[in-house]
């Protein structure tokens, strides 16, 4: 099915196990339109729907691609109704769409260094070096978080605006995964790679390098995965309490 004459944005439809009523990709083309409109300037623009009917859970699994030059941008979803599907996976395309567009030219950073609004890593007051050093040295994860203690808020702040970069993790926050957890990653990583950091890169910079990894860390992990490192994150906090009534 081709939208438009230019055949620059075609809407391809595939159905398994049912079959598509006219009405149904009547309204599937029409919803379509705002998130067709944020592409119609690229040279190339499919979009692939597949409704597949499930026997078993008695509802539709909505699969649809946006392909674009370099790149094919995916969203998924279930429902038992199938336009409840299909608009959650327009909504996540929509702001893949954002990312893509993004990554083309890394326009939200030129645009932030350009305004003077681009935020270092830099703690709130200065940390204890040797304290944190001391820390690796001895294998305790406990007082390294403590002594890079001033790091974790400009860390979170940073992590905040870094993972609207990437929308499937962004839509996982405050379901199945907290920014805290992304925050614990950036940290364990640094304390098991502490030894091998650049020395000629401020610490600030060095954490804020380890955010994309983390990042991408946690896009594939599973729920047991991440229940470790909340148990991590609370033994940690529980450390800290006893440390701060005890004082």
């Amino acid at each position: 099915m081709t939208l438009n004459p230019s055949e620059k944005q075609r809407i391809l439809f595939d159905a398994h196990q049912c079959k598509l009523t006219d009405e149904e990709t009547a309204q599937m083309t029409e919803r379509l339109g705002s998130l067709l409109r944020q592409v119609e300037n690229f040279p190339l623009c499919d979009v692939h729907i597949l409704v597949e009917r499930n026997t078993r859970s008695n509802d539709y699994s909505v699969k649809v691609t946006l392909v674009l030059p370099g790149s094919s941008l995916v969203g998924n979803d279930h429902d038992t109704f199938l336009l409840a599907a299909f608009d959650r996976c327009l909504a996540g395309l929509e702001e893949n769409v954002h990312a893509y567009k993004d990554r083309l030219g890394q326009v939200p950073e030129r645009q932030k260094v350009g305004k003077g609004t681009h935020q270092d890593v830099d703690p709130d007051v200065s940390p204890d070096g040797a304290a944190i050093e001391a820390a690796v040295r001895d294998g305790d994860y406990a007082a390294f978080r403590t002594a890079t203690l001033p790091y974790e808020e400009p860390v979170r702040k940073r992590i905040g605006r870094w993972i609207e970069r990437y929308p499937d993790v962004d839509r996982r926050i405050g379901r199945d995964l907290k920014v805290a957890d992304v925050v614990e990653e950036v940290f364990l990583n640094a304390f098991e790679a502490y030894a091998h950091r650049p020395a000629d890169v401020r610490f600030g910079d060095w954490l804020e390098s380890l955010i994309d990894p983390a990042v991408k860390a946690l896009q594939g992990r599973s729920e047991a995965e991440l229940e470790n490192i909340n148990l991590v994150r609370s033994a940690r906090e529980a450390e800290g309490g006893k440390k701060m009534a005890w004082e």
